[in-house]
């Protein structure tokens, strides 16, 4: 279907002939799989990923590594053939472990990206539908709206002040209109095609439809190949610290190893009179004790720094933004995972958020009548009574204008389906859309009647939508007397902002002044309803006689006659309560921040628990008369803002961080940006945001639900708390490993532990329990705790002791099974290695064990609750046996086979570093409780 056509040259006609498309059908499914399979995904092409050889000689990108290498040369020069084979062996083992590991990461950080990405509204077989962008195809009908990314090249079929920001195409800062009704000549440039929208461009205002032409690399900004990508891989504040931790232990780790040879040259007066003298005689003669005392002095190098630790913690942080995803929050940004667990306050929206966003109309004010309206959800069946006695609303003017204004003045459609019926678009203007039916007013009938011709478009400040509608022969629903105007405006909104701009008010088919009783009767009727905790727009309109050339909300939106009220319930979550309780015994605080009136926003906030008894509650026009300081000192007593704008939502960020609180901030439109990228966690709404707030956020709720924050926070909480946790294990192994050697050097005895032992204790034996470590399902009061602050470094002052504590234990532990290895029954070297080897290795796999969890007690988290862990350790323990007993490794580790009363004497020796582990925690709680009480 390729072809040569100028879109911008083209009629809308001459388009649609083209790609053969429908406005009212749009493309059917399978032509437009037929044309994906033509013209390949719509997307643009991505760098090739780094290959297998890139990604290995990366690993070796480590000055330790190198060092092991270069102690692996030296074996060959020194023909020590064994010794070096196994050292590069588990260099590459290593480096092929890094690989996999870091090809998940990547993997699973590409698939969350692949969720993140944009999705397009399009018209398929004659229904709307919400598709990844990915998927569309020439031909495709795509409705745009106000903070949308404009998903492929299209030509405008439809615009109502539509806007579009083309700043990243053609550098113009100014938002460019867009227009349908032109056709341009061919030579024109890039940024006068008004009637074309481009992909990657944002639509800042207005509402439009357009026909998709080019898609992927065929678009304007795939021709000059640019990339837009939505992830930035990033390292987070805590990756950044733990590198800095091993770039510390690395040159600790070399000053220890020129400890130990020092003191090994000090203590032994041959290899000082090798030395002092130089002679080939000597060096020969000694050149064995010289190689073993260098290999012991590097691999311990290698064993006081865990190179597996930055890869085990992107795999930590990759499993948990996976498992937040099934929880309902997509992570967009590495470091998120890391400040959810230091969140201390959440602002959150009130509509969707907290409650469910199912809006019902269930009530009607008009004149002195009050209709009640029956039903639930989108079924357009009701009925319609005041106080009991059932009322049909076609037989009151002021109800039909009611219903017909607020039908004519919105964009959802309500869509029949197999299930009955379904409402596409906002589920606000849903509920008039579904009122309106259950008084037979459908949507199709009434434009048919009254077609729209112009539009202004909701917006945030103004707080209202109007459009503008020709006017039929007999006159507007709902007023009396013959057409004397050609148009009718009809405005819905907030109900202060509407009746500021009302003079009159619809009764008995005529417009009446709006005087002073009147206009306090309405507004004692919108307090009552918000009070009930139901949302109140309002309704009204004006005649006018001719279609203005450029529509001003300032000079259509005045002299407006109120037609009436319309009150909709939208239920809170039922899961919300448990939710908001158990973030405060969290130590976090929860705020609302909504447009909605004070009076509605106290009702839901006492129906969830949000408002505490104490609590205040600001509205924005407060808000406004408050001073940054005067915020500041209130902020800590605000429970909820009412009536604000997304500009007040900053301010409110701004007032929380000066009192030191990590801010969490939810938002939906596209002026809810500037407030989510100040928050510590911008969150935006995977429903009903717009592309804008989910490109900014750190965080995107695919369900728009308040406690999907929390359960996101508990999840943030429980990785910072699980990479702590094998941090501790990993770090406490590797410096009870240098103890050992360095103790034993200073005792004269020769090292415990060979080279190759330790880099298989370090690389192995530790690896498998540290990942299992990763997946712990976190303590049982893990929200009980106050929130983590943000500068406490990773290993605390109770880690530290810990560490210090553990050392001890393993390092008396295996001296203890050398030595008496040593003295078994004329032992060898060889038993009295094997005994240290396997007690050190199987102390570790216990130990893992104990490292579940800071505070709480084995036997109380469950021995085999963490099933990873049973794997992790169950494979460490048949490696070990195996380099034990298998006879063509025991050459390669030293080791020779321990019999039964050699493990007699092993087997106690295992249990010492878990048992003073637990003793440990015992300790630490019964201190923590003590200082707490």
């Amino acid at each position: 279907m390729e072809n040569t056509t100028v879109w911008h040259a083209a009629s809308v006609d001459e388009t649609l002939s083209v790609l053969q498309t429908d406005l009212q059908q749009g493309l059917g499914s399978e032509k437009a799989r037929q044309r994906l399979a033509e013209f390949s995904p719509n997307e643009l092409a991505e760098r090739p990923r780094p290959g297998f050889w890139h990604m290995l000689l990366a690993q070796f990108n480590n000055f330790l590594i190198i060092i092991l290498i270069a102690s692996a040369l030296l074996s060959l020069a020194l023909k020590e053939f064994e010794e070096a084979v196994a050292i590069l062996a588990i260099v590459i083992l290593n480096a092929i472990l890094g690989i996999v590991q870091e090809r998940r990461a990547e993997e699973a950080l590409a698939a969350l990206q692949k969720m993140a990405a944009p999705e397009a509204h399009v018209l398929r077989d004659g229904h709307r539908v919400a598709i990844p962008a990915r998927e569309l195809v020439p031909g495709d009908v795509v409705f745009l709206e106000a903070g949308n990314y404009v998903p492929a090249d299209l030509r405008i079929v439809e615009s109502a002040n539509l806007r579009a920001d083309e700043a990243s195409l053609t550098g113009e800062s100014i938002a460019v209109e867009k227009k349908a009704d032109c056709v341009l000549a061919e030579d024109t440039t890039l940024g006068d095609r008004v009637n074309l929208a481009f992909m990657g461009s944002t639509i800042t205002y207005g509402r439009g439809v357009g026909v998709v032409v080019l898609t992927g690399m065929r678009t304007q900004i795939g021709l000059i190949a640019e990339m837009i990508q939505s992830y930035e891989e990033e390292a987070t504040p805590l990756q950044r610290r733990l590198d800095q931790l091993g770039r510390w232990l690395g040159w600790g780790a070399l000053v220890i190893c020129a400890l130990v040879f020092i003191v090994a040259v000090v203590r032994d007066t041959e290899i000082r009179i090798i030395l002092q003298q130089g002679t080939a005689a000597y060096f020969g003669q000694y050149a064995e004790m010289l190689r073993e005392l260098f290999l012991t002095a590097v691999s311990l190098a290698i064993a006081a720094v865990p190179e597996g630790l930055p890869a085990v913690v992107t795999i930590c942080l990759a499993m948990g933004m996976q498992e937040m995803v099934r929880r309902h929050a997509l992570i967009r940004r590495l470091p998120a995972v890391e400040t959810l667990g230091s969140a201390t306050a959440i602002c959150s929206d009130k509509t969707g958020t907290l409650t469910q966003n199912e809006m019902t109309a269930v009530r009607l004010y008009v004149a002195n009548l009050r209709l009640d309206i029956s039903g639930e959800g989108y079924q357009p069946q009701g009925a319609f009574d005041n106080y009991g006695t059932l009322m049909d609303p076609q037989d009151y003017p002021e109800a039909l204008a009611l219903l017909t204004g607020g039908l004519l003045c919105s964009d959802a459609q309500l869509e029949k389906d197999e299930d009955g019926y379904r409402m596409v678009g906002d589920p606000t203007e849903g509920a008039l859309v579904v009122a309106a039916a259950k008084a037979d007013l459908w949507r199709e009938e009434v434009e048919a009647r009254m077609p729209r011709v112009a539009e202004l478009p909701f917006d945030s400040d103004r707080k209202c939508m109007t459009t503008i509608h020709t006017v039929p022969e007999q006159g507007p629903v709902g007023r009396a007397g013959e057409r004397r105007s050609d148009y009718v405006v009809y405005v819905k909104g907030a109900p202060d902002v509407i009746l500021g701009r009302c003079h009159s008010i619809l009764e008995g088919g005529h417009d009446v002044e709006l005087t002073a009783a009147r206009r306090q009767h309405v507004e004692n009727v919108n307090r009552d309803l918000g009070q009930e905790a139901l949302r109140v727009l309002a309704v009204a309109y004006r005649m006018l006689d001719e279609l203005p050339e450029k529509l001003e909300p300032e000079e259509i939106e005045r002299d407006l006659t109120l037609v009436g009220l319309v009150a909709m319930i939208d239920p809170a979550r039922p899961e919300v309560r448990p939710a908001v309780e158990k973030a405060r015994h969290a130590g976090i605080r929860t705020m609302m921040v909504t447009g909605d009136y004070p009076d509605t926003a106290r009702a839901i906030a006492k129906e969830i628990g949000l408002l505490r008894p104490e609590g205040q509650v600001v509205s924005g026009a407060e808000l406004n008369e408050m001073s940054d300081e005067e915020l500041s000192a209130r902020i800590e007593q605000v429970d909820v803002f009412a009536r604000v704008s997304p500009r007040h939502k900053v301010r409110i960020i701004e007032a929380l961080r000066a009192h030191n609180h990590v801010v969490a901030m939810t938002g939906d439109g596209v002026n809810d940006a500037p407030a989510l990228k100040r928050a510590d966690i911008g969150v935006a709404m995977g429903i009903t945001g717009t592309d804008v707030s989910k490109e900014v956020a750190d965080m995107v709720l695919t369900d728009d639900n308040y406690a999907s924050i929390v359960a996101a926070i508990e999840r943030g909480r429980i990785i910072y708390s699980n990479i702590r946790k094998f941090v501790y294990y990993l770090l406490s192994c590797n410096m009870a490993e240098i103890m050992i050697i360095f103790l034993a050097t200073l005792a004269g005895q020769p090292p415990p532990l060979t080279p190759i032992q330790l880099l298989w204790l370090n690389l192995l034996t530790d690896g498998a329990p540290a990942l299992a470590l990763s997946l712990e399902q976190g303590d049982p009061d893990i929200m009980d705790r106050p929130p983590r602050p943000t500068n406490e470094p990773i290993i605390n002052r109770e880690m530290l002791r810990g560490i210090i504590v553990q050392t001890i234990a393993i390092t008396v532990a295996v001296l203890s099974a050398y030595a008496i290895g040593l003295r078994w029954d004329n032992g060898s070297r060889e038993l009295a290695r094997t005994m240290a080897f396997v007690t050190l290795s199987a102390s570790e796999l216990l130990r893992a064990y104990t490292a579940r969890s800071e505070r709480y007690p084995l036997f109380k988290l469950g021995v085999f609750s963490n099933r990873t862990m049973q794997y992790a350790v169950g494979a460490s323990l048949l490696l070990l046996l195996g380099v034990v007993y298998l006879p063509f490794l025991q050459p390669f580790f030293d080791t020779v086979p321990l019999g039964l009363k050699e493990w007699a004497v092993v087997a106690p020796l295992l249990f010492i570093p878990a048992v003073v582990a637990e003793i440990n925690k015992a300790i630490d709680c019964r201190a923590t409780s003590r200082s707490a009480g």
